[in-house]
C-alpha cells in the first residue's frame, strides 16, 4: 500500500495554526489535503514543554479575536464553526503598566480603559474614549474589507474613518487628539505585539490591536496554546485530511510557473494542484523552489524590500511560591524606563541590556496551570535579529545567560524579591531556539515588519500581482495580516480562501 495517494488537491507544508486553519477551510469544503510537518507534533510556536512534571507554555501570552460565547470574533467563531471545542479563559486585564512615575492596571471595555487613564491623567476621558471609538471603528472597517473587497469609492463611502486615516502613522494620528504625556505612555505598551515604533507604525495596525485587546478582552486556552493546535489536528483528521508528521519537505516542484507537488527531505515526491506554504517567502524563492530558474526576479525583489520584524528573548520560570507571595500581583505587566515607543525600538537592535520587558504569570488567567503552592512566571524580551546574528557559536552559551541574568535581575529588583532563590524550573527561549524549532527566517516570530511603506493596506493591494508562481500560496506570521497566533489563524483562512476563488473561477471558465 502506498503511503501517499498519487495526488491531492492541496498540499500545506507546515501544521502549526496557519496550516491547519488552511486544512481545516479546504476539508470543509470538501477538497483533499495533505499537510506535512516536520516535527513530531503539530502546532509550530503553539505548544509547551513539560519540566519537572509540569506542563509549560512555551509562547503565549493572550489570543486576540476570539470573544465570549454570546459575541464571538473572527477567530472564536472560526473555531467553533469548525468544530475545534477550545477551553477559552478569559485573561482578566489588559496590562499592568509599570513605567516611571506610573503604576497602573488597566482592564477591557472602552469606557472602562478610558476611565482607568483618566484617573490618572485627569481631563483625559473624553479624548481617549473617542480615539478607542476610533479604533474600534477602524477595526470593523478592516474585518469587513478583507472579507468582502470593494473599490475605493466604496470605502470612502462605508468606512470614512477607514481610509482618512490608512495613510496616516500611529504617532500622526494620536498627536491630534493633544493627550497628555501619561495618557499616551498608558496607551503604548502593546506596542511590542506589532514590533514597530509609533513613527512607523501604521494607525490602522494599532486601531485593529487596540480595539481587539482593549474593546473585547484577551483569552487563553486552559490546556494552554498547545490544546488549539491538537484539536485542529484531531478535527482536520476527523474530515478526512491525511497529516503526515517528521515530513520535512525540501523542494517545491514548478513548471512553466505553476505548482506541482513538492519533494521531501527523504525523497517522496508528492503531486497536487495547490502548495499552501508556511516557509517565509524568503527561504522559498531562494531555496526551495525546484527548479530555481522557475523563480522570477519579481519574487527576490518582493522579499529584499520587505523589512523581517522582531524575534523573541524568554526566560520561563516556575517558581516555589505562589504569586502573590512574591509581589507579582498581575497577570501581564510591560515594564520599563520609557515608553518612547522609538527610542525602545532602536534599543532592540542589541544583545541588551534591554529596557523594555513582558512579564506574564499564567496563574492569574489559568489557576490550575502550575501545582498548588506554585506558580508560572515569564520574562520576554523581543529583540530585532539583527544583534543575534552576531553571536558567533563559542559565545551563544555565555551571551544567552547573560542576558536571562539581566532581565531576572531587572525584574527581581522590581518585586523586590530575589526570583532565582525561589526557581523550581527554568527554560531560556533565545531567536536561534526559535530558528530551530520553527525554521523561522532569522527566528523572527512577528513576520514583515508594518511600517508606513508596507502594512496590511498596501499588502491588500499588492496581493495579487506577488503570485509570482500559480498554485503556491502563502500562509504564516509573514502574511497579510501579520503577527500573532490570531492573526496566523486568519492569514491560514486567507490561503484557503484564494485556492477555493481560483477553483471557483476555473469552474465558471469551463462552462
Amino acid at each position: 500500500m502506498k503511503f501517499y495517494k498519487d495526488h491531492y488537491d492541496v498540499i500545506v507544508i507546515g501544521g502549526a495554526l496557519a496550516g491547519l486553519s488552511s486544512a481545516l477551510m479546504l476539508a470543509d469544503k470538501g477538497l483533499d489535503v495533505l499537510v506535512l510537518e516536520r516535527h513530531n507534533l503539530p502546532g509550530g510556536l503553539a505548544t509547551s514543554f513539560v519540566r519537572g512534571g509540569v506542563e509549560i507554555e512555551a509562547t503565549l501570552h493572550e489570543m486576540m479575536s476570539i470573544g465570549d460565547r454570546k459575541n464571538r470574533l473572527k477567530v472564536g467563531k472560526f473555531f467553533d464553526d469548525m468544530g475545534v471545542d477550545v477551553d477559552w479563559l478569559k485573561v482578566p486585564e489588559c496590562y499592568h503598566a509599570s513605567l516611571p512615575g506610573l503604576e497602573v492596571t488597566l482592564h477591557p471595555g472602552l469606557k472602562t480603559f478610558a476611565s482607568e487613564v483618566d484617573a490618572v491623567a485627569p481631563g483625559s476621558y473624553e479624548k481617549v474614549l473617542k480615539l478607542l471609538k476610533l479604533c474600534d471603528t477602524v477595526f470593523n472597517s478592516v474585518n469587513e474589507l478583507s472579507i468582502h473587497p470593494m473599490s475605493k469609492v466604496q470605502m470612502l463611502l462605508k468606512h470614512e474613518a477607514f481610509v482618512k486615516t490608512a495613510g496616516y502613522s500611529t504617532k500622526e494620528v494620536l498627536d491630534t487628539f493633544d493627550l497628555p504625556q501619561k495618557a499616551l505612555d498608558l496607551l503604548a505598551p502593546y506596542w511590542m505585539y506589532v514590533g514597530s515604533g509609533f513613527s512607523e507604525l501604521p494607525f490602522t495596525i494599532y486601531s485593529v490591536l487596540m480595539a481587539d485587546y482593549v474593546g473585547y478582552g484577551s483569552y487563553i486556552p486552559k490546556k494552554l496554546s498547545h490544546e488549539m493546535s491538537l484539536k485542529m489536528a484531531e478535527r482536520a483528521e476527523a474530515m478526512g485530511v491525511q497529516i503526515e508528521y517528521r515530513q520535512h519537505v525540501d523542494r517545491i516542484l514548478v513548471k512553466d510557473k505553476k505548482v506541482y507537488g513538492v519533494r521531501t527531505a527523504r525523497g517522496d515526491e508528492i503531486h497536487a494542484d495547490y502548495v499552501i506554504c508556511s516557509a517565509y517567502p524568503n527561504k522559498v524563492y531562494t531555496s526551495m523552489i525546484e527548479p530555481i530558474e522557475e523563480v522570477p526576479p519579481e519574487a527576490i525583489r518582493m522579499v529584499n524590500g520587505r523589512r523581517i520584524s522582531l524575534t523573541a528573548f524568554s526566560v520561563i520560570m516556575i517558581l516555589d511560591r505562589p504569586a502573590e507571595e512574591l509581589n507579582i500581583r498581575d497577570y501581564s505587566v510591560f515594564h520599563g524606563d520609557t515608553m518612547d515607543t522609538d527610542a525602545i525600538y532602536a534599543d532592540l537592535a542589541g544583545l541588551g541590556p534591554y529596557h523594555y520587558l513582558t512579564c506574564i504569570c499564567h496563574n492569574y488567567g489559568n489557576p490550575g496551570v502550575t501545582p498548588e503552592g506554585t506558580c508560572s512566571y515569564s520574562i520576554t524580551v523581543l529583540p530585532r535579529a539583527d544583534g543575534w546574528k552576531t553571536v558567533k557559536p563559542e559565545d551563544y552559551d555565555r551571551v544567552k545567560h547573560e542576558v536571562a541574568r539581566q532581565v531576572i535581575d531587572d525584574m527581581s529588583e522590581y518585586l523586590g524579591v530575589n526570583l532565582l532563590d525561589h526557581v523550581l524550573e527554568i527554560v531560556i527561549e533565545t531567536p536561534m531556539t526559535i530558528a530551530r524549532y520553527a525554521n523561522a527566517w532569522n527566528g523572527c516570530i512577528y513576520g514583515y515588519a508594518h511600517t508606513m511603506e508596507d502594512h496590511i493596506v498596501a499588502r491588500l493591494q499588492t496581493a495579487e500581482a506577488e503570485k509570482f508562481i500559480e498554485g503556491l500560496e502563502f500562509s504564516g506570521a509573514h502574511q497579510i495580516s501579520g503577527d500573532g497566533m490570531g492573526p496566523a489563524v486568519t492569514n491560514g483562512r486567507k490561503a484557503a480562501k484564494n485556492v477555493l476563488d481560483d477553483l471557483r473561477k476555473k469552474e465558471a471558465a469551463q462552462k
